[in-house]
This record gives structure tokens, sequence and C-alpha cells, in this order.
């Protein structure tokens, strides 16, 4: 029992540490917006991306951002993670991209959000980050060909199980950017 558990925990630690490595399997070409494919430059561009967080600046450097905790010797970091998804998210008809960010400030939670970089004729933007989970294990981002909406898949823990147990209870939460360009969660 012990074995299978210690087996268990690597293999999650392995997922989410591989999410920074590689982009999440892709959909069926049904599913996301023909020719979907994140280039170089939107990469680089989500790795050094600046957004808010919890109403905080965030400015990532080669996909991490490290600051001190006022009064501690922690530091609060925020990482990259990738796992991104391409389509248009605000009806201009220009390929936007979302992508995966946790933060952890020293202590035992590992925060999940999900931040969208909207394509625009000079550049990108990005939304605010979107709060998913605690300690969950993120797994792969859609967007529907015409929805407009993004689709972010992840494990959790099921109602009433402790933070210790590993989250394999799949959930799926839906996103829309509004005309503003903030990033809010759907209710359907």
């Amino acid at each position: 029992m012990i074995m299978v558990r210690q087996k268990a925990i690597a293999l999650v630690i392995a997922a989410v540490l591989g999410l920074g490595a590689c982009s999440s399997p892709g959909p069926s070409p049904e599913t996301v917006e023909s020719g979907a494919q994140l280039s170089g430059a939107s990469l680089s561009f989500g790795k050094n991306a600046s957004f808010t967080l919890d109403g905080t600046l965030i400015e990532l450097v080669n996909g991490v951002s490290s600051e001190p905790i006022a009064n501690s010797s922690s530091r609060t970091t925020t990482r990259y993670l990738g796992g991104e998804a391409v389509g248009d998210l605000n009806g201009d008809g220009l390929e936007d991209f979302s992508f995966w960010v946790a933060q952890n400030a020293g202590g035992s939670g590992t925060f999940y959000y999900v931040v969208v970089a909207l394509k625009r004729p000079s550049g990108y933007t990005t939304t605010n980050a979107f709060f998913v989970g605690d300690r969950i294990v993120p797994e792969t981002m859609q967007i529907s060909r015409g929805s407009q909406e993004l689709q972010v898949n992840f494990n959790e823990r099921a109602r009433g199980e402790p933070m210790s147990t590993l989250p394999s209870k799949p959930a799926t939460l839906l996103l829309k950017v509004t005309p503003d360009g903030v990033l809010e969660g759907l209710m359907k």
C-alpha cells in the first residue's frame, strides 16, 4: 500500500513538473481553431508575460517571478507551466493563447491559475490570472471553434477529502474573456 502511494505521488509530481517542458496533448482537429499552433514568439511571450494575479502585477522573466515576502525569509514564486491552448477567445479573428501558471508563497499550498494572451496587431496583451485551484493537477485546455470559450481540465479532490489526498476527480472549468479583456468563469 505504501509503495503504491509513493509511486502515485511520484507520478503526480512528474506530471506537474512535466507541464513546463511540453505542451498539453492536443484535442481533436474538430475542437480547436483551424491551424492552431503556438509559434516560438508566442511561447517566448508567455514565459516573459506580465499579468495581474489577485491584484498584484506579476512579471515573468524566463518563466519565473520571485518576490520577497515582507517580514519573512520566504519568497512568493510564480512559474509558467505551459499547457497552452490556441484559438480566438475575443472574436477578433486573431489566435489568442492560454497558459497555466503556479504560485507558491512558501507555505504548503501551490495555487494554479490560467492566463490568456490576447493577440493584437501590435503584439499580445494579457488578461488577469484566473484562480483554478490549490494543489490540483492541471490537465489540458481547449478552445472550441467559434465558441470563444476556454475549457480548462484538471483533477481535484472530492468534497471532504484532506489536502494530503492525491487529486483524482476530473473537473472542467469554462472561462471567457469579457469585452474589457477580463478572464472570468462561465455559469452553464
